[in-house]
């Protein structure tokens, strides 16, 4: 019978104790006091939830801007599609690298202090490109540029970080699924804006798009600063960190986390390109292919909770294996599109991906407690203290989370290069198409071999 982690209990309801003087920094949080949560804490969490989901859906934005951008560059810029791909991959690349020193960054600064500074930095990378973006500016600018924008990436990690600290283990599921929820729709709503600017002004106005972001950048930094906190109890783990990497399911599960997460971003980032260079003659205009491009990352982002509940309900293993076999199907439908030149199929097939994407990121973030869970059974079996078993568990669990988020969001590199090499070789996307056919294969098989079979089966607990 599996043990469950120990409760703390109280009977008054004491306030979280605010330090104004040392800069909202409170240096009272016990979320576990089923009390004290009562009394005070949900409503502290809550308010800081809300303005992180906001800073964090602004950083996505910033993130996937050149998604849009892109769309803007027409003859007159001199950039070919593969180069506009390469735009696409570097402020993925940047993002995924910066989110382990983002997640670290929450304990060494407070999680209010550098939600405002993350926040303020986006104006960097939007400014930048609202100068750079005009014809005759060299690729290498450009380049330079985009790369700019991946401290929009790195706000996921720091966000989450932040959020997983003012919530019990009970309700961190939720929270975090509407923080990831949140900041995940950013992808599709700048492409909105995207649309929004072409229909209305045209493709002369790229930097429409970047001035609508310029106001809202202002606006979260000032709501973190004024209504966010800091805990001052949160720390870095960086053994955690180090511990978890000699774990073999640290590998697996980041694995996993590409084939969903790095889907998700990578798709979010090309998907306007490829129905450009694909279906050119459907698609002559950058607002015709605006028209459909935030329609997969709306509903991936939306859905991403949903893959959590399903995870709950049937086991986070059983989700996953199921959701990458389908998404190999899926990946089928969109070559099959592609031979046959069908875009309502393609469509069809790429929406479907988009979804899958968002169930799977939930569904495998579930797993990774209940990884860890699992090994903490193991040892309390043994003879393991068990509130040292679980307090190991939880700590593993929270490093884990960071390295599958950091690895994950480097599968957004991979597709948009897999893109470019596709359509330099072969001028269509099917080579790419194979590939992730057979990478999710590989994941669903990965899936089985590992947390399907009965020796794993608590995993689905």
């Amino acid at each position: 019978m599996r043990s469950a982690p120990p409760k703390t209990a109280s009977t008054a309801q004491e306030p979280a104790e605010l330090s104004p003087n040392r800069g909202r920094w409170i240096t009272d949080w016990r979320p576990e006091d089923e009390a004290f949560w009562a009394g005070t804490g949900k409503s502290v969490a809550q308010r800081n939830l809300v303005f992180s989901i906001l800073s964090e859906h602004i950083g996505f934005s910033v993130w996937t801007v050149w998604s849009v951008l892109v769309l803007f560059m027409g003859p007159n810029y001199g950039i070919s599609p593969a180069d506009k791909f390469l735009l696409t991959s570097l402020p993925a690349l940047v993002g995924s690298v910066l989110r382990i020193p983002y997640t670290f960054a929450v304990a060494r600064f407070g999680g209010r202090n550098w939600t405002v500074f993350s926040a303020a930095l986006l104006l960097v990378p939007t400014v930048a490109a609202a100068i750079a973006m005009k014809p005759g500016v060299s690729l290498t600018t450009l380049l330079a540029v985009a790369a700019l924008a991946g401290v929009g990436g790195g706000n996921f990690a720091s966000s989450m970080a932040n959020i997983n600290a003012f919530y019990p283990d009970r309700a961190k599921g939720w929270a975090l699924g509407l923080n990831a929820g949140g900041g995940n729709v950013g992808v599709a709503v700048v492409q909105l804006v995207g649309l929004l600017v072409l229909a209305v002004w045209g493709k002369e106005h790229p930097r429409y798009v970047l001035g609508v972001y310029l106001p809202l950048i202002i606006l979260a930094s000032l709501g973190a600063a004024l209504f966010m906190d800091n805990l001052a109890g949160v720390r870095n783990d960086k053994r955690g960190m180090h511990d978890v990497l000699r774990y073999g399911d640290t590998w697996f599960v980041s694995l996993l986390y590409i084939g969903t997460f790095g889907s998700f971003i990578g798709f979010g980032f090309a998907f306007g390109q490829v129905l450009q260079v694909q279906f050119k003659s459907d698609f002559p205009t950058p607002i015709d292919a605006a028209y459909v491009t935030f329609l997969g990352p709306l509903v991936g982002s939306l859905i991403r909770p949903v893959g959590g509940r399903l995870a709950d309900r049937f086991g986070g293993g059983t989700i996953t294996f199921w959701n990458f076999v389908a998404m190999a199907a899926a990946g089928g439908v969109v070559l099959t599109a592609s031979l046959r030149n069908s875009l309502p199929l393609f469509l069809a097939g790429f929406v479907a991906l988009f979804v899958l994407s968002g169930i799977g990121n939930g569904s495998t973030y579930k797993m990774i407690p209940a990884i860890f869970r699992s090994r903490a059974d193991v040892e309390i079996m043994a003879g393991a203290d068990a509130a040292a078993a679980w307090a190991k568990a939880r700590r593993l669990s929270a490093a884990l989370i960071g390295v599958a988020g950091a690895i994950g969001a480097f599968g957004g590199v991979l597709v948009n290069l897999a893109f470019r090499q596709s359509f330099l070789e072969t001028r269509n996307g099917n080579a790419a198409y194979i590939a992730f056919i057979a990478f999710y294969v590989l994941c669903f098989l990965v899936t089985y071999l590992v947390y399907i079979r009965p020796r794993r089966a608590t995993v689905d607990s």
